[in-house]
């Protein structure tokens, strides 16, 4: 995240190992769509690339991909792709060159921003008739039961602990103003199958669990782990896990 003043607060370089061995990926079909409305695959963008999640399922569709991120323990741990060359950079200063890049991706991210400088930066380094290409996802979804565990956790053990700036992804992003042409995009669904340890494991790579450590001095985690074990069943049982996904997409037009 970078604030208003330039300064970039990090809240995920000590979650750099969880990040990259717990957070979900995204769907196939969602890269395959970028790649069919993008008119060039040249270069794509994939900025706060984080464990690099997104910018290797690009490098499956672009010639190169340049995935920076302001965090060097997340690029340490960003998955290798000979097409993928990670930086270390913060999203309002690229190092890119001028119209150089036909996508630019930001997966679970934008809200760390200080967008006005993030979008000048957009039309600085995208071509003409490039793509912009921001998705964000909230709550998961598994069962009434478990879903109820970690409802609470999240509005109300976790009240005060989320950074402002989470109000845009409970939004699903629509207050955000794109500087570009926007597109009515097609609509996705992140999913996967997990033990109760792996989901355990996802929900310490929230940034207001950190927050609440450091205030608190103890693990909130620790304190539901009964409720949600019984509302989970077998633990090594795999569940569905499923999110909604809120794509926003505009097009850099001449």
């Amino acid at each position: 995240m970078t604030s208003t003043d330039g300064s970039f607060k990090d809240h995920f370089s000590s979650l750099a190992a969880g990040y990259s061995e717990f957070r979900p990926g995204y769907p196939q079909a969602l890269f395959e769509y970028l790649c069919s409305i993008t008119p060039d695959t040249g270069l794509a963008w994939d900025c706060a690339t984080g464990s690099g999640q997104a910018a290797a399922a690009l490098a499956g569709c672009f010639h190169k991909v340049i995935a920076t991120d302001a965090s060097q323990k997340q690029i340490g741990k960003a998955q290798p792709h000979p097409s993928v060359e990670y930086a270390v950079a913060t999203a309002e200063s690229s190092g890119l060159e001028d119209a150089t890049v036909d996508l630019i991706t930001v997966a679970q991210a934008l809200h760390w921003f200080d967008l006005p400088r993030f979008f000048q930066e957009v039309q600085r380094v995208l071509k003409p008739n490039g793509v912009l290409a921001v998705w964000t996802y909230n709550l998961f979804r598994v069962s009434p039961e478990v879903d109820a565990v970690v409802d609470d956790l999240y509005w109300h053990t976790l009240d005060g602990f989320w950074d402002d700036a989470r109000k845009l992804v409970e939004q699903g992003y629509a207050g955000v103003e794109l500087p570009l042409d926007e597109l009515e995009p097609a609509q996705f669904n992140m999913s996967a199958r997990w033990t109760l340890e792996h989901l355990q494991g996802y929900l310490g790579t929230w940034s207001a669990i950190r927050s609440y450590r450091q205030r608190l001095d103890t693990c909130p985690l620790a304190a539901i782990s009964p409720r949600l074990e019984q509302a989970w069943g077998d633990k090594q049982m795999q569940r569905k896990i499923s999110w909604p996904l809120s794509l926003r997409v505009g097009v850099n037009h001449p």
